[in-house]
């Protein structure tokens, strides 16, 4: 199985810092952001992973390379530990430009060369979910038992008007999607179920894509359409996952990201602990 991971966008809810820095290589403490999805691709299984980025977004491409300079330091200290962490994982890391920002129907769609005809992982690095089974591994699980799309989804309390809303079947232990109804209106819900930033998607989804841009005049084109139309024909089945979702494309989400992210290391959390104390 292969990955995706969408990563053109502006970034524009965390001006101005991104207007040099890309959103994804934001820092949860010493770790981008985007470094969490890698993991959770490599923890899965996952070897063959693209990336679909724009212009303004040459660190992402630097950050995954080798900094030889960098390296030849920290060996002549004898800087293992910091040597360790500056080498690049051992996967098959792809770059592909978005030349136009044209929605995640359109950047996925460009990705078709590199998806062939094998299944692939979509993900939004927005959505880190910390779990003992990585999130990727628990939509495999699925897929591997019903061989058709699958979205990750989460039951929430409260209002879910600004997001995608799924209507669906439980059967057995599987939810069966009969749709997903994007920003629904409060009261018209079809559910409290919301789809998040990761998808496993049969490649008929590039298919209908391709028919659907065909007839695409204007503005951003999404992949809703082409999910909705999978489900009718019960194609598209939804993971309630386990873990914990921090949403990093949200300032006060990003902030708890980075408190969650520093409670879970040793070598941090007490004077974590200490500095929320003083403030609490």
């Amino acid at each position: 199985m292969k990955a995706i991971i969408i990563a053109a966008g502006y970034g524009t809810r965390f001006l101005p810092v991104t207007k040099t820095i890309p959103k994804e290589m934001l820092p949860l403490i010493d770790t981008p952001a985007i470094d969490f999805i890698l993991k959770e691709f490599i923890e899965s299984g996952i070897k063959d992973i693209l990336v679909i980025t724009s212009r303004r977004k040459k660190s992402l491409e630097d950050y995954f390379d080798r900094e030889l300079e960098l390296e030849f330091f920290l060996n002549k200290k004898k800087d293992q530990k910091n040597f360790n962490k500056i080498i690049p994982s051992d996967v098959n890391l792809f770059f592909l430009r978005q030349k136009e920002m044209k929605g995640t129907g359109h950047a996925i769609l460009i990705g078709k060369d590199f998806i062939g005809d094998s299944p692939f992982i979509v993900a939004y690095p927005d959505d880190i979910i910390f779990s003992s089974i990585p999130l990727t591994k628990q939509l495999i699980n699925i897929y591997n038992s019903t061989k058709s799309s699958i979205l990750a989804v989460e039951e929430i309390e409260g209002n879910v008007s600004r997001y995608g809303v799924i209507d669906y079947i439980k059967e057995n232990n599987l939810y069966r999607v009969k749709k997903i109804v994007e920003k629904p209106k409060s009261g018209s819900e079809p559910s409290k179920m919301i789809s998040i930033g990761r998808y496993i998607f049969t490649s008929e989804l590039l298919s209908i894509l391709e028919e659907e841009y065909s007839n695409h005049t204007h503005g951003e084109f999404y992949h809703i359409n082409a999910i909705n139309n999978l489900a009718s024909k019960n194609k598209v089945y939804a993971c309630k996952y386990h873990g914990d979702r921090i949403d990093t494309g949200d300032k006060i989400g990003y902030f708890e990201g980075i408190i969650k992210y520093g409670l879970s290391r040793k070598d941090l959390q007490d004077d974590i602990k200490k500095i929320l104390k003083k403030y609490s």
